[in-house]
């Protein structure tokens, strides 16, 4: 691995996925939350508090900004799905590893945060038609995201964010 950052590399999409892509996709989305949990599993106070990588958020700020990460998109699917292209609110993901509720709530809670969210995520995504995956929204950042690339990058954020912390009790032998 030669830069800590993106264990798995970095992501990138070729512009669109067929049927079998997206189901792949949709099954790791699926399987994100059991695997951040393993991921995690049996670690002490200690070992939630170190950082991925030098500079890098702690495993317990990793594990909070899944959940947060994920909701916005669960969020902007639905807004695509019942708007034309709209624009969405990115947010400031940093500050918000800064905040309160990243220090002082336990882990598990936003593990079950994720479980849940995860669930309802993915009964609408096996629900979605073949058109439904060329609506769009706008982000003020990126321009037009289609939800064919946003599920390919939210399988992707899973699997990386995941890695972040298996990739480190490597490292530190855990």
């Amino acid at each position: 691995m030669s830069d800590p950052r993106y264990p798995i590399g970095k992501f990138s999409f070729e512009g669109s996925s067929n049927e079998d892509q997206r189901k792949k996709f949709i099954d790791e989305i699926e399987q994100a939350p059991t695997a951040l949990r393993a991921a995690v599993h049996g670690f002490s106070k200690e070992q939630l508090e170190t950082p991925y990588r030098d500079g890098g958020w702690t495993v317990r700020q990793v594990v909070h900004h899944v959940p947060e990460s994920h909701m916005n998109a669960y969020i902007r699917f639905k807004l695509a799905l019942t708007e034309d292209e709209p624009t969405i609110k990115p947010y400031m993901e940093a500050r918000w590893a800064e905040l309160s509720d990243v220090r002082s709530t336990p882990p598990e809670v936003s593990l079950a945060l994720l479980d849940s969210l995860h669930n309802r995520w993915v009964r609408l995504l096996r629900d979605l038609q073949p058109n439904h995956w060329k609506r769009t929204f706008r982000h003020p950042e990126m321009g037009v995201v289609s939800l064919d690339k946003n599920l390919a990058l939210y399988a992707w954020h899973g699997k990386h964010h995941t890695a972040h912390i298996t990739e480190l009790k490597k490292k530190m032998q855990w």
